[in-house]
């Protein structure tokens, strides 16, 4: 997938009406803490009017906390539990894929939340899926190691493997390969449907992030002792390995590639981005994030406020890139001056960004629920998308940029149409 985008997260089409969206400023602080008082994460049973948690006095002040407002067109709602992925299919983009920590997944029409079927059988929270290439195939992964393919158009299972606890998987950009990364430091390979097999023997530590490169080649794979590699993937052998200095001090978040493949990104607990060439191995660049306010002195017994860094991916039409920290902060940096162009900031963690597939604006999703537009020419918030009772925790854009879907810890996944006239 280009800049960063999860593998599923392309294509869907146009025939959404286009709804007119008024363009909101960012809120202040204080209306958002206002907010935020509001609502309660813990009351789940709050979705249910049977459910005994339905007292008149939790309800208080939720209508004009977060659930007040909701701007999606489409609530899918059959999970019982957090949704933890979602990917489209690329193909036609009219399905989505969730996973959940109800042991379940769900492939699903978006024009309507209509379910197709369920992928069944995971014994432990489903936090990966997707769809392959072509959409002829989904995926599911889950926390235990078991992944399972199905056939889409025949609703049924066509493979199945179980690895070490798993850390992430990805399909391949051109053929039906999958590849997936383990806690033992492993990560894999397989065809589909055969079960053909490689490993992919990294450090014994997690796999904690992966991306093919566009070429199809080549696999980058970051690991938590902060270690980065390049993969040749038919070798099977390391082209390029990054450690010590010019490795991360801390666990690697997320890794991305831009449209040619020829520059990688790698993002770290450390808050280091290091922009890294494909072709050397070599560091280009280091982006810290110096912090925005000094912190106050830390007093006994409290943890010192984390940031990492959460989320990365690249422009594919200007030479920036975006990083996403989970103190907040949207940095767009520019890739042709390696500086700071632009820091958007959110009043609560950012879970993920992804690019729109041919224009310079970048979506975040954030622990507060909400969904966010950024123009990063301006640095200047387009728009914003709430519905979501609690924190969105993976989201997906079409090809076209005219539908997000999102999933939250609100057991709901949604569909928000963010299609507008002028763009």
């Amino acid at each position: 997938a280009q800049g960063g985008a999860d593998p599923g997260a392309l294509d869907l089409h146009g025939d959404e009406e286009i709804i007119e969206v008024v363009e909101l400023g960012p809120p202040g602080p204080d209306d958002l803490a206002e907010e935020m008082e509001d609502v309660d994460f813990e009351d789940e049973g709050a979705e249910e009017p049977d459910a005994e948690a339905w007292e008149s006095e939790d309800d208080e002040g939720v209508e004009d906390g977060m659930e007040a407002q909701d701007d999606s067109e489409v609530t899918f709602s059959l999970h019982s539990a957090s949704v933890f992925c979602v990917s489209l299919d690329p193909k036609t983009n009219t399905l989505a894929v969730t996973g959940g920590e109800d042991d379940k997944a769900f492939v699903w029409r978006v024009s309507d939340g209509e379910l197709l079927f369920e992928c069944s059988g995971h014994k432990d929270s489903v936090t990966c899926a997707g769809f392959s290439h072509d959409s002829v195939f989904v995926a599911t992964g889950d926390m235990s190691g078991l992944i399972k393919v199905w056939r889409v158009d025949a609703k049924e299972e066509v493979w199945s493997f179980e690895v070490g606890d798993l850390e992430w998987m990805e399909w391949h950009p051109q053929a039906h390969v999958l590849l997936a990364g383990t806690a033992d430091g492993n990560t894999w390979m397989w065809k589909i449907p055969s079960g053909d097999c490689k490993t992919f023997q990294g450090p014994a530590c997690p796999a904690t992030c992966g991306r093919i490169l566009p070429d199809g080649k080549r696999a980058v794979v970051g690991y938590e002792d902060g270690t980065m590699r390049i993969w040749d993937l038919k070798q099977g052998t390391s082209l390029h390995v990054l450690k010590g200095q010019d490795g991360h001090q801390d666990p690697l978040t997320c890794v991305a590639s831009n449209q040619d493949g020829s520059l990688i990104m790698t993002g770290s607990v450390d808050c280091h981005a290091k922009l890294v060439s494909s072709a050397t191995g070599k560091v280009v660049c280091v982006f810290k994030m110096e912090s925005v306010t000094p912190k106050a002195p830390i007093s006994e017994g409290e943890e010192p406020e984390s940031n990492s860094v959460e989320s990365l991916g690249f422009c594919n039409v200007m030479p920036l890139a975006a990083v996403g920290y989970l103190d907040g902060t949207l940095a767009i940096y520019d890739l042709s001056t390696q500086s700071l162009r632009h820091k958007c900031q959110h009043e609560s963690g950012i879970v993920q960004l992804l690019w729109e597939e041919s224009s310079a604006v970048v979506y975040t999703c954030s622990l507060d629920g909400a969904v966010r537009l950024w123009d990063a020419r301006s640095g200047k918030m387009i728009s914003e998308y709430r519905g979501h009772s609690a924190e969105i925790l993976d989201f997906a854009v079409n090809k076209d940029a005219s539908i997000v879907v999102t999933t939250s810890g609100d057991h709901q996944a949604k569909v928000f149409c963010v299609q507008r006239p002028d763009r």
